[in-house]
C-alpha cells in the first residue's frame, strides 16, 4: 500500500462555559484532531483499498495522543468520542470509509476499556466543506446527555486529490443536559449500549 502523505494538521478545542444558562462550575471541552492527507486512491477505481486501514493506524493513534494532551492529558477525563473523513472531489466515499478502524480503535486503545462504538460520518467535498461530527459516550451509546456534534474543517482542504480525517473527544455532556434518559452514572457496561 501507499505511504501516508500528510501536508498538514490541525487541533482545536473549544471551552463551552453555558449556552444560555447557568455558567457551569467545570467548561464542557470539546476537541478536534484533523490531518489531511493525499488521496493514493483519487481520480480512479480500486478494487483492493481495506490494506490503507493498516498504513493509516500510526497516524490514528498520533492524532488521538496530540487530541488527548491538548485536552489535557488524562484518558479518564474523557466521556465522548467521535470520527469523521472529509474526501476530496476526485475520491469515492469509501475512501472516507477507510478511516473507521484506524481512527476509532486509536481513541479506544488510549482511553482504555472504552466499550461503545466510536460513531462516524463522512462525505465528499471541496476545499472548506465542514462536517459535523457525531459524538457519543465512550461506554454506553444510549447516554442521551452525551449526544452532540462538533462541527471540523479546514479552509483549503480537502483538494481534490486528499482526504480530511477527524478525530473529536469531548470530556462530558452537553453543558445544559436535561433531557432525560439513560444518566452516564447508570452505565452497566456490559454491551456498548447501556
Amino acid at each position: 500500500m501507499p505511504d501516508v502523505a500528510v501536508r498538514k494538521q490541525l487541533i482545536t478545542v473549544e471551552e463551552i462555559l453555558h449556552e444560555g444558562g447557568p455558567v457551569a462550575a467545570v467548561p464542557l471541552k470539546r476537541g478536534a484532531a484533523l490531518a489531511v492527507i493525499a488521496n493514493p486512491f483519487a481520480g480512479r477505481y480500486v478494487e483492493d483499498i481495506a490494506g490503507f486501514m493498516e498504513d493509516l493506524k500510526p497516524l490514528g493513534l498520533a492524532m488521538a495522543r496530540r487530541l488527548l494532551a491538548a485536552l489535557g492529558g488524562e484518558a479518564a477525563a474523557i466521556e465522548g468520542y467521535g470520527k469523521g473523513a472529509i474526501v476530496g472531489a476526485a475520491g469515492e466515499l469509501e475512501h472516507g470509509a477507510l478511516w473507521h478502524v484506524p481512527g476509532g480503535y486509536a481513541m479506544r486503545e488510549l482511553l482504555g476499556d472504552a466499550k461503545a462504538i466510536v460513531p462516524s460520518t463522512k462525505k465528499v467535498g471541496g476545499p472548506g466543506t465542514r462536517l459535523d461530527v457525531p459524538v457519543t459516550h465512550i461506554n454506553a451509546s444510549y447516554v442521551r446527555s452525551h449526544f452532540d456534534a462538533m462541527e471540523v474543517g479546514l479552509p483549503d482542504g480537502p483538494k481534490a486529490d486528499e482526504l480530511v480525517l477527524a478525530l473529536v473527544m469531548t470530556t462530558g455532556p452537553r453543558v445544559h443536559a436535561r433531557v432525560g434518559g439513560l444518566k452516564a452514572s447508570e452505565i452497566k457496561g456490559e454491551d456498548g449500549l447501556r
